[in-house]
């Protein structure tokens, strides 16, 4: 099977049923899939051996997403955010490629280096009423649907490599199929590049849940969105959330959003008193956590709003923390812990985390980093506790050593973030000539905070063992993170230079 399967069965079954709005556009299933069948021929035609994507969303993803897929090529979205000279060299990395960039990115690709180059308006043009006719889509399971490149921190980014059964795995997986009203639609405002802008896609057409793009994030034009297109689900980073509460706050009182039921949240660490509050200003509304990789094909873990509703205000701690999780493994993958030399680790101990199943690809351009019997490394630190919830704490490459001591910041950035006058927190490892390495916290105080270094210090040494007690402490107007909410830790650590 092919990823364009997810659009041919929407548009078989309705093909008149609104499946895209784009400020304010509507495109119907029929029409995309139409469009996606002309677009595979142009890209064939064309003879390139990819189909990038440089831009923000608008209908021409979806279409380049599909039209790619029954072209048989990788679909290879760019971050468009990136400097002239990173995106070049993403550029040159894949050709001959078929190009489609926003209009203020074409001048800026040098000649020739895309043999096709197409903004997003001429793509949607060429491709309306172009009757493709019968189109034979290549049926094979193992080819690469998408290719997405990583951040590239710590040097030239590495392609992972998504393939058509890794994808449809996870969809067919976690959907069925128009399972959804007409009347529903969801507001994706993550960027295409991301591999939650891609399951977005993937999943909404096929549930066959109306897509409403939201091509630049901002709080205010969020919330519009919400309510003028009655979008009934969303998905947010953690950053975008907290922006949205601190908007509705500053206003003084929730907004009118009748529509919205579900919201989910991932990509990142979203901080327990955001959670808390975005649960008492919408009380009617199912919040899922959902926690992922671009190795993964999005989703392996969720919190469910079930979980979420008993868990706000629990008097039992040990359920009440499980805000603090991502909730249960999808039934159809597999994750456990391990520890340094490799074995299963039972409930509540600290290891990798480790996952399996048909979703999972873990493969990057020219290496596969699943082992013989498919477990992936996912390089997360974290622990399943006795009634099945998993507890992320942090990157591997994030615990800091103490004294030959393994220490997660995920736990102390927990204990400091309970005080009523922290808003944000980060907690890494710096240089230290007793420890070797030892904490240091970088806060964020709330407006008017009055609090001290010795106060914070005091609170983990009286929740936590004296290790955990951070030895530098810096009080910052923010903390450093990317647009999909991650925080950069990296950046975080040159504060106690």
């Amino acid at each position: 099977m092919n990823i364009s399967l997810v659009l041919q069965m929407a548009a078989d079954t309705f093909p008149d049923r609104v499946a895209l709005t784009h400020h304010g556009v509507h495109y119907s299933y029929g029409r995309l899939h139409a469009s996606a069948q002309a677009a595979a021929r142009r890209i064939v035609d064309s003879g390139a051996a990819y189909v990038s994507y440089l831009g923000e969303s608008n209908p021409a993803t979806v279409i380049a997403l599909f039209g790619a897929a029954m072209a048989g090529k990788p679909f290879v979205p760019l971050n468009y955010r990136l400097t002239v000279p990173e995106t070049n060299r993403l550029i040159e990395r894949l050709f001959p490629v078929f190009l489609i960039a926003d209009e203020d990115k074409v001048a800026n690709i040098p000649e020739g280096a895309a043999p096709t180059l197409m903004t997003p308006r001429q793509l949607l043009d060429a491709t309306e009423g172009d009757d493709a006719g019968e189109w034979d889509v290549p049926q094979d399971e193992e080819g690469i649907a998408v290719q997405l490149f990583t951040s590239g921190t710590t040097g030239e980014p590495k392609a992972a490599l998504l393939r058509n059964q890794n994808l449809l795995g996870y969809v067919l997986g976690t959907v069925d199929f128009a399972s959804a009203d007409e009347d529903e639609a969801t507001l994706v405002s993550v960027p295409p590049y991301h591999i939650a802008g891609i399951s977005a896609i993937l999943s909404s057409v096929y549930a066959m849940r109306r897509v409403v793009q939201l091509p630049q994030f901002s709080p205010a034009e969020w919330l519009r969105q919400t309510s003028e297109q009655s979008v009934t689900n969303a998905f947010v980073v953690p950053t975008m959330l907290t922006r949205i509460i601190a908007h509705i706050d500053e206003a003084g009182e929730p907004p009118a959003l009748p529509a919205l039921r579900a919201l989910a949240f991932g990509g990142g660490k979203m901080p327990v008193p955001v959670v808390e509050r975005a649960l008492a200003l919408f009380p009617n509304v199912a919040f899922t956590n959902a926690y992922g990789l671009t190795e993964t094909s999005s989703t392996i873990a969720l919190l469910g709003p079930d979980d979420h509703r008993e868990a706000h205000n629990h008097p039992d701690p040990t359920i009440a923390r499980r805000l603090d999780s991502v909730g249960k493994p999808l039934p159809t993958v597999e994750v456990e812990i391990r520890g340094e030399d490799g074995s299963t680790l039972g409930p509540n101990a600290l290891g990798e985390v480790f996952v399996r199943g048909p979703q999972v690809s873990g493969e990057y351009q020219g290496r596969k980093l699943t082992d013989e019997e498919g477990w992936f490394p996912t390089r997360d630190s974290g622990f399943i506790d006795d009634h099945g919830f998993l507890f992320l704490a942090g990157r591997i490459d994030d615990v800091i050593v103490r004294g030959g001591e393994n220490i997660s910041p995920g736990e102390v950035e927990a204990v400091l973030l309970s005080h009523d006058s922290v808003e944000d927190v980060a907690v890494v490892g710096v240089p230290s000539v007793e420890w070797g390495e030892t904490l240091a916290a970088a806060i964020v105080p709330k407006a008017a905070a009055n609090m001290t270094e010795d106060v914070l210090r005091d609170l983990v040494r009286a929740r936590l063992r004296s290790s955990r007690v951070p030895e530098h402490v810096r009080f910052v107007e923010a903390l450093p993170y990317n647009e999909m909410g991650k925080l950069l830790r990296r950046q975080v650590k040159t504060f106690f230079d």
